[in-house]
Formats: C-alpha cells, sequence, structure tokens
C-alpha cells in the first residue's frame, strides 16, 4: 500500500525536496530485503527529505520552532487530512474562551432553564463570530496575494494547498485551552503570546506554500488582520459582545 501510494504521489508530480522546495520523482529507493535509501535532489544535491527516517515527535518539534524543512514534509510529502477537523476545533477552542470570558463577565447565576438556554445560546454565536472572523482573516490573506502575486494562485489546487496550509499552522490556537484552565496573572499575556505564535505560524505556511520571500507573507497577514478587525468593529457597533 505504501509502496503504490509513493508511486501514485510520485507520478502526479506531489514530492518536493525539503531544502530547495524544487520537485522530486520520489523520496527513497526501495531495494527490497529492507534497504531503503533516502533520494539526492538533483538540484541542491541535499536528501530529499530526511523527516522520513525521523520520529513524529521530532518532526513536531521542528514544526513548533517554524523550520521551513518541516513544513515542506508535513504539506508536499506526506498526506496529513486532518485540516478541515483541526479547524473546526480551533474554532470551538476560541468560542469556548470567549465564552467563558463573557460568564465571568455575567454576575447572573439563576439556574432557571432560560438562562441556561441563553447561554448555550451564546457559545453558538461566539462559534459563529470567531467562523466569521478567521474566514475575513483567510480572505484578507487571499486577497493580498492574488492582487500582488496572481501567477501564484492561478489554479484551484493552488487555491486549496494554500488553505490548507494555513489551517495546518493555526494548530497554535490549541493552546488557548491549556492557558485558560491554568488561568493565572498572566493569562492575557499568554494569550498574546498564542496570537503572535500563530501569525508566525501563518507566515512561515505561506513562505513555503508560494516560496515567497518573508515581506510578502507578512503582508498578506496584516491586510488579513485588518479585515479580522473590520469584522469585529462591525460586530461591536451592532451592540454584540465578542
Amino acid at each position: 500500500g505504501r509502496g503504490l501510494l509513493s508511486r501514485a504521489m510520485a507520478a502526479l508530480g506531489a514530492y518536493r525536496c525539503i531544502e530547495c522546495s524544487r520537485e522530486a520523482a520520489e523520496l527513497y529507493r526501495d531495494y527490497r530485503r529492507g534497504v531503503l535509501r533516502i533520494s539526492i535532489c538533483k538540484s541542491c544535491q541535499k536528501p530529499v527529505d530526511k523527516y522520513i527516517e525521523y520520529d513524529p515527535v521530532i518532526i513536531l518539534i521542528n514544526a513548533i520552532l517554524c523550520k521551513a524543512q518541516a513544513y515542506r514534509h508535513i504539506l508536499f510529502n506526506t498526506k496529513i487530512n486532518i485540516h478541515g477537523k483541526l479547524c473546526i476545533f480551533c474554532l470551538l477552542c476560541e468560542a469556548y474562551l470567549r465564552w467563558l470570558q463573557l460568564q465571568d463577565s455575567s454576575q447572573n447565576i439563576d439556574p432557571d432553564d432560560l438562562i441556561r438556554y441563553a447561554k448555550e445560546w451564546d457559545f453558538y454565536r461566539m462559534f459563529g463570530i470567531a467562523s466569521l472572523e478567521q474566514t475575513s482573516f483567510l480572505l484578507g490573506i487571499f486577497i493580498t496575494l492574488w492582487w500582488m502575486r496572481p501567477e501564484m494562485l492561478k489554479t484551484k489546487s493552488d487555491f486549496i494547498l494554500l488553505l490548507k496550509a494555513l489551517l495546518l499552522s493555526s494548530y497554535g490556537k490549541l493552546l488557548l485551552i491549556p492557558a485558560v484552565i491554568w488561568e493565572h496573572d498572566y493569562t492575557p499575556l499568554c494569550l498574546a503570546f498564542i496570537k503572535v505564535f500563530v501569525l508566525i505560524s501563518n507566515s512561515q505556511a505561506i513562505r513555503v506554500t508560494l516560496n515567497l520571500n518573508r515581506m510578502l507573507p507578512w503582508l498578506a497577514i496584516i491586510f488579513g488582520l485588518i479585515l479580522e478587525n473590520g469584522v469585529v468593529w462591525l460586530f461591536q457597533k451592532m451592540g454584540w459582545d465578542v
């Protein structure tokens, strides 16, 4: 099964060298009897993907350190399709955090069923608001990149790959829940650091996916933040707690 998957991906030109981002025909060559040899990139003369021999924990640590090689390995040389589920879970974490802060600001402790229903509706409302903000942020990034470098997003697959990269690189939002559970005086500072970490990860994902310099990804992220904050301002003008 692994061999068939490898040949199928090679036929599609799906592999990339993690060092120079050039396309590669294969990650390794199987000489049978358990003998494998990592392929060497014809462009940079380095192993195409050294991470295929690494433990997943090591790969995760390198991804947390925002190493471009680890990002290329995950995005181009593996079949990870958890970006949709990860996005939903991150939005649930963010909605829960906002809902919890909203409950803390409310002094009403009436256990009436109507009050409990209203609090449950508040959670769904926070989830909807977080989803709209995330959509606005991503839309701002896509608009900026398409305007600045339209040749980078010519096909539907280019958009899908970049969307997948952005959703996967938002995994840092999962740290919101521990930050709230282990609440202390520095929780607001922790939340700010988590936000910065997620943005850095998003920037690295854009840079690796489209093979860009550092400036354009950050420009796209800044425009995404402006659009996201515009949505927040709109909700506040409507009198909603966000």
